[in-house]
């Protein structure tokens, strides 16, 4: 039986969801909404969009809302993703916190880390540097179930496909067609369950020396971008660094961050 989703219905929808996480969906995406939607409603035997939207409001508790935005995040990330600005990371970045911080370590967060790819390769990039001063890797997303994959972290070999062959022999043990990540990586990050447009839990966060927020500023419209961006501003030490994606931009969105070029890779620093 095929379940429509009425124009009236989708732009509730859409109102709760972003009013909940700050994510926009456009009118062009309706399809996509209800095309994530439509197994929830067979699954929970309502009879159409209107009762799972009440479902939400009024009962959804955890439970519910947690598959929500498990069907509304999108999860598509691989390691190594974008490697200049690990590059630079490692090779720039880490050495200017350490001469601020020394013994005190290093905290880091990857915002929206999907099912942990990123920051694992961080801890890898680390582990390969041979740091011998304590590193906090935080790795938080919205979606429980991409934060069990990450846990798991169990990968493709679509994942892993831009591995570097001493990282991938090192750090994963082949199992078929699976790659599994070695412990002592796996161990490495600690794993939360943040909304960052929720103030509450990103004010969880703070003294960090680096964030990593790549590709999740697209999903939001201008007024959550600069929310996000001033909670982030608020978790960053003085001096701490701000990772978005090569592609996007904080130009229109804020002041507070002072941009530098480092080997053709845009980072933010807090002033």
């Amino acid at each position: 039986m095929h379940i429509e989703l009425q124009d009236s219905t989708f732009k509730q929808l859409r109102d709760f969801i972003y009013e909940k996480t700050g994510i926009y969906i456009s009118d062009a995406k309706k399809y996509f909404l209800e095309n994530r939607l439509v197994r929830r409603i067979q699954e929970r035997n309502l009879s159409g969009f209107d009762d799972y939207l009440y479902l939400i409001q009024y009962n959804g508790g955890g439970g519910e809302l947690a598959r929500l935005y498990d069907a509304v995040t999108t999860n598509e990330t691989f390691f190594f993703r974008e490697p200049q600005q690990f590059g630079v990371f490692a090779d720039s970045i880490v050495s200017e916190i350490l001469k601020e911080r020394g013994a005190q370590g290093m905290r880091l967060w990857s915002a929206a880390c999907s099912t942990g790819e990123e920051p694992y390769t961080i801890s890898m990039l680390l582990m390969e540097k041979k740091m011998v001063v304590r590193t906090e890797m935080i790795a938080s997303d919205i979606s429980d179930a991409a934060l069990e994959s990450a846990k798991r972290a169990v990968y493709s070999s679509y994942a892993v496909r831009n591995v570097p062959e001493l990282y991938l022999r090192k750090y994963f043990k082949a199992n078929g067609q699976a790659y599994e990540l070695e412990s002592s990586v796996r161990d490495s990050v600690k794993f939360m369950n943040i909304n960052l447009t929720d103030e509450k839990k990103v004010k969880c966060l703070r003294d960090l020396d680096a964030i990593f927020c790549r590709n999740v500023l697209i999903y939001f419209d201008k007024k959550a971008k600069q929310r996000v961006l001033s909670l982030l501003y608020d978790s960053l030490r003085p001096g701490g660094f701000l990772f978005i994606g090569s592609s996007e931009s904080l130009h229109n969105l804020t002041r507070a961050f002072k941009p530098a070029i480092i080997n053709g890779v845009v980072v933010y620093q807090r002033s």
